[in-house]
């Protein structure tokens, strides 16, 4: 949250966070997603967001890129994404 906080401090028109729920607490993690949709919607912000939490980053996301092994293996939006069985099978466990 600190480091959020501190780029916001200088008025970006693109936050790069690269695995921001890393190492928190469930509690936290959905404080961190809460926190970058609502840049995204009050600040018009953009956010290039990589995540290994599929669902989440998927779930806050308008457009999503599946890489595996350093490959592109799917794009597209974010919503279909998100209901793809296949992503759901390989990469959300369901």
């Amino acid at each position: 949250m600190c480091a959020i906080a501190r780029a916001m401090m200088s008025y970006p028109a693109l936050l790069m966070l690269d695995e921001p729920s890393v190492g928190l607490s469930p509690l936290m993690v959905k404080r961190v997603f809460e926190t970058i949709r609502m840049l995204v919607t009050r600040e018009d912000l953009t956010v290039l967001l990589v995540e290994q939490n599929v669902s989440e980053a998927l779930e806050i996301s308008d457009r999503g890129y599946v890489i595996d092994h350093g490959h592109i293996v799917q794009e597209g939006e974010a919503a279909l994404l998100r209901n793809d069985p296949r992503i759901g099978a390989t990469y959300m466990g369901l």
